[in-house]
């Protein structure tokens, strides 16, 4: 360890005769206490170069390359009619299967942490599937089981109801692959929620709906948000799943990370990276809006329960009695 030397701060007494000594020219060693970060500058340093890599540079070279079309080549480009077709697609089946994950995947989650069931370590490692399995095998078994003599689609082809080759399809691919970051994101934070709140509630003489709109849901809402947050994130830039069940038909079940690779097929480098651009801009814009709303959200529950608790217990028992 390096030594540092301090100026004493206390005086010494001197002895009677003892000639006097400047205090200025004392000094005492003390070591120096050590960093809670050893080697802050060298992780820091790799950290950087690692994501500048994997990250910053890859999204540089997609910006200079589109930089190189003039502006008007570039709304061309971006706002052409098959283009818009595939943004209407892409977002709206994203944050279709987004939402449904954010509510089916609350209720999975509930289930798997407040119930004991047979097979439950079974169901629970179920819920991974989408991650360990290849997006183009899950596209294959999803276009199966859903089309006009699968399993499922021959119960639904009677209904009127296709599914496989259809948008609809590509709504099903996409909550498929985004169902386990809901789960796996309210799971924990609902494990560790102390029951002693809702039997709180109760005692007061809250109805169930109440404790769970007043006292669970507030808690777990920025759980929700975050797993709907990923998931929509996820399901933006699916590609592997979505093509073998979606059909591929221009202007109607065409995303746009397929569009992107017809264009690098095409050698049209420019056009893909602008459309790359303008998805990277609108889901970093969506994102960080959700990400504002969480951390609003998480503040607004943080300085909610430093309030004194009494207030709010009699204010939840003057609800429930309402209620």
């Amino acid at each position: 360890m390096a030594m540092k030397p301090t100026r004493s701060s206390t005086p010494k007494r001197r002895p009677r005769g003892a000639p006097e000594l400047d205090d200025s020219r004392m000094t005492t060693f003390t070591f120096r206490k050590p960093s809670a970060l050893p080697g802050f500058g060298l992780t820091l340093g790799i950290t950087v170069a690692y994501l500048s890599l994997v990250v910053l540079i890859p999204l540089a070279a997609t910006f200079a390359k589109t930089a190189t079309l003039d502006w008007a080549t570039f709304v061309r480009a971006v706002t052409s009619p098959r283009v818009m077709a595939s943004y209407r697609l892409t977002f709206t089946a994203a944050l279709g299967g987004a939402l449904i994950n954010a509510v089916f995947g609350f209720l999975v989650a509930w289930v798997l942490v407040r119930y004991t069931f047979p097979f439950k370590r079974v169901v629970d490692a179920v819920v991974d599937l989408p991650f360990a399995l290849p997006t183009s095998v899950a596209g294959i078994a999803l276009a199966a089981v859903y089309a006009p003599n699968g399993w499922i689609g021959q119960f639904l082809a009677p209904l009127g109801i296709k599914v496989a080759f259809t948008p609809l399809g590509v709504l099903v691919a996409l909550t498929f692959i985004g169902l386990p970051f809901v789960v796996r994101t309210v799971q924990p934070v609902l494990e560790d929620f102390e029951r002693e709140q809702e039997e709180a509630a109760a005692c007061l003489g809250a109805t169930r709906w109440l404790t769970f709109r007043r006292v669970v849901l507030p808690s777990l809402f920025p759980a929700i948000l975050t797993g709907f947050a990923l998931a929509f994130a996820r399901a933006l830039g699916e590609y592997g799943s979505v093509i073998f069940i979606a059909g591929n038909v221009p202007m109607k079940s065409e995303i746009t990370s397929l569009l992107i690779i017809t264009k690098l097929e095409q050698y049209d480098y420019a056009g893909a990276t602008a459309i790359a651009v303008v998805m990277l801009c609108v889901s970093f814009l969506m994102l960080l809006l959700i990400n504002t709303l969480q951390w609003f959200l998480q503040r607004r529950t943080s300085r909610g329960g430093a309030g004194p608790a009494p207030a709010s217990a009699g204010a939840l028992h003057i609800d429930g009695a309402k209620a």
